[in-house]
C-alpha cells in the first residue's frame, strides 16, 4: 500500500469553511441538473410540433435521457472511488454544460436528443457525487441538517422545473430553457473546479470491463421496458415490452452475481454490502415507493391540468410552485428534528401526509377547482420533505464509510428506477382507463378525469405501503469502519485520499 493522508478527521465543532464550500458548490450543482430534468416536462408537446416530430418520437427525449441516468448511475460508486470527486466533477459539469449549449442551438431533432443524452451523463453523476462527499466531511450529528439541503435539491428541483419552464415557454421559447440553465452550469463548473478538492478514500483496483455492459443491459433495459410500457399504453411500442424486459432480467440477474464475486476483492462497480444493514435495505425501500408516487404525481397533475382544466403551461407549472417552496423551506428544519430526534417522528408523519395529499386527488373531475389541486400538491410536498431526509440520512448513515460512494449510487439507481416505473405505472393506468371509457361513448374531459382517478387510487395504496415500511425504521448506531478493513481488506494498488 502506497503513503496516505489520513481521511478528514470528523469534528464535534461546525464545518470548517473549505467543507463548507465545497458542499455548497456541489448543492448548486445538482440543483441545477436535477430541475434539468423536469422543465422538459412541460416543453416536450412544445418541442414536438416546433420540430415536427410526432409523440412517439418526440417522447424520445425523455426516455433517451432516462436510459442514460439508469446506465451511469450505477457506476458511479466505482468512479468515484478510483477517478477521484475533484476529476469527476469536472467531468460531469462540463458534460452537462456542453450537453445545454448544443441543445440550445440544436437546429434538428437528432442533434437535440444527443444533447440531451451528454447532460444526462452529468446529471447522473452528480447527485451520488454530493452525497457521498457529505457521508464524508460531515459530523454524524449534522448529517441531517445536511440531508435536509440536499432532500430540497431532490425534491424542489423537479416541483420547480414546470413554473420556470411554463414561464420560459410562455415569454421566449423553449431554446431559452436551455440558454436560462447554461449560464449557471458553466460558472458552477468554473467554480466548482477551483473549490471542489479530493475526499474520502482512493482504491486503484483495476476496472471489471465485463460488468460494464451488464450493468448497461441491465439497467437499460429495465428502464427501457417500464417506458415500454407507457408508450404501449398510448399507442403501438417501438419494440415489444416483454424484448427489454427480457435482456434487462437477464443481464442485471449476471451483474449482480458478478458483483457478488468482485466484492469480495473490493472490484465491484456496484457493491453490494451495503444491503447486509437491514436499516439500508428499508429506507431504500421507502425510497422507491416514496419516489415512483412523487414522479409520477408531478406528470399525472400538470397532464390533468391542461388536457382537461384546459390551463395554459404558465398557470399550469404556478400549481406546483407553493409545493416546492414548502420543500424548500422545510428541508433544513427537518434535518434539525432528524439530528435531534431520530427518523421515526419525522417518516410517519411525512407519510402520513403524502397519503393525504393523494387520497385529496381521488376524486378529480372537469369542474375541479385548480386550487385543490395546488393544494393537495403543497401537502403531498410537504409530506414528502418530512419523508425523503431521514430515510437517506438513515439509509447512507447505515453502511460502513468505505461503502458510501457504493450506497450512494444505489439510492440514485434506485431513484432513476423508480422514477421510470412510477411513470409507467401511473400513464398505464390513466390510459387504459380512458380509452375503455372513450370507447364506451364517454366524452374525453371525463374519461381522462376516470383515468385520473384511478391512477390516484393506485397511488393511495402505495402511500399505505410507504407508511407500514416507516413504521420499522430506527436511527441507526454510528458505523464505525474498524482499522483494519482500510489496510488488510483492500489491495495492494489502493491509495487512500486523491
Amino acid at each position: 500500500m502506497t503513503a496516505a493522508h489520513p481521511l478528514p478527521t470528523r469534528r464535534a465543532d461546525a464545518l470548517s469553511r473549505p467543507d463548507l464550500l465545497l458542499i455548497t458548490v456541489l448543492l448548486v450543482a445538482t440543483f441545477v441538473v436535477i430541475l434539468n430534468e423536469t422543465v422538459m416536462t412541460i416543453a416536450i408537446p412544445v418541442l414536438q410540433r416546433d420540430l415536427d416530430v410526432p409523440p412517439s418520437v418526440g417522447q424520445w427525449l425523455t426516455t433517451a435521457f432516462m436510459l442514460t441516468m439508469a446506465v451511469v448511475i450505477p457506476l458511479t460508486g466505482f468512479l468515484i472511488q478510483r477517478v477521484g470527486a475533484r476529476t469527476l466533477f469536472i467531468v460531469a459539469m462540463s458534460a452537462f454544460s456542453i450537453g445545454t449549449v448544443v441543445a440550445g442551438l440544436a437546429p434538428g431533432f437528432e442533434i437535440l436528443l444527443v444533447a440531451r443524452v451528454i447532460q444526462a451523463v452529468g446529471t447522473a453523476i452528480m447527485l451520488p457525487l454530493l452525497m457521498t462527499t457529505v457521508m464524508t466531511v460531515v459530523p454524524e450529528h449534522r448529517r441531517g441538517v445536511m440531508m435536509g439541503n440536499i432532500s430540497v435539491v431532490i425534491a424542489v428541483a423537479p416541483a420547480l422545473g414546470p413554473t420556470v419552464s411554463g414561464f420560459i415557454l410562455d415569454h421566449f421559447g423553449w431554446r431559452w430553457i436551455f440558454g436560462f440553465v447554461a449560464p449557471i452550469a458553466v460558472l458552477a463548473l468554473i467554480v466548482g473546479a477551483v473549490l471542489v478538492r479530493p475526499v474520502g478514500e482512493r482504491v486503484a483496483a483495476p476496472i471489471d470491463y465485463l460488468s460494464i455492459p451488464l450493468a448497461v443491459f441491465g439497467f437499460g433495459g429495465l428502464v427501457y421496458g417500464l417506458a415500454g410500457v407507457g408508450e404501449s399504453a398510448e399507442a403501438d411500442a417501438a419494440v415489444p415490452v416483454w424484448i427489454p424486459f427480457t435482456v434487462g432480467v437477464v443481464a442485471l440477474t449476471a451483474f449482480l452475481t458478478r458483483q457478488l464475486v468482485l466484492q469480495r476483492s473490493d472490484r465491484a462497480l456496484l457493491d453490494l454490502r451495503v444491503f447486509g444493514s437491514a436499516q439500508f435495505s428499508l429506507a431504500m425501500g421507502a425510497m422507491v415507493v416514496a419516489m415512483a408516487t412523487m414522479l409520477g404525481t408531478f406528470i399525472v397533475v400538470p397532464y390533468f391540468a391542461q388536457t382537461v382544466l384546459g390551463l395554459d403551461p404558465l398557470t399550469t407549472g404556478l400549481l406546483t410552485l407553493p409545493g416546492g417552496l414548502i420543500m424548500g423551506l422545510a428541508g433544513p428544519l427537518v434535518g434539525r428534528i432528524y439530528d435531534a430526534k431520530g427518523p421515526r417522528v419525522l417518516a410517519i408523519p411525512g407519510t402520513m401526509t403524502v397519503s393525504a395529499g393523494v387520497w385529496l386527488l381521488v376524486g378529480v373531475n372537469p369542474s375541479t377547482s385548480p386550487w385543490l389541486l395546488m393544494s393537495a400538491n403543497a401537502l403531498l410536498c410537504l409530506g414528502l420533505a418530512a419523508t425523503f431526509t431521514p430515510l437517506m440520512t438513515l439509509g447512507l448513515g447505515s453502511v460502513e464509510p468505505r461503502l458510501y460512494s457504493h450506497g450512494s449510487a444505489v439510492l440514485g439507481t434506485f431513484q432513476q428506477v423508480a422514477g421510470a416505473a412510477g411513470t409507467a405505472l401511473f400513464i398505464t393506468v390513466m390510459t387504459v382507463v380512458a380509452t375503455a371509457d372513450q370507447d364506451a361513448g364517454i366524452v374525453e374531459a371525463e374519461a381522462i378525469s376516470h383515468g385520473v382517478q384511478r391512477v390516484f387510487t393506485v397511488a393511495g395504496v402505495l402511500s399505505f405501503v410507504l407508511i407500514a415500511i416507516v413504521c420499522f425504521v430506527r436511527k441507526p448506531h454510528a458505523v464505525d469502519e474498524p482499522e483494519s478493513h482500510v489496510t488488510a481488506d483492500l489491495p495492494e494498488s489502493v491509495a487512500v485520499d486523491r
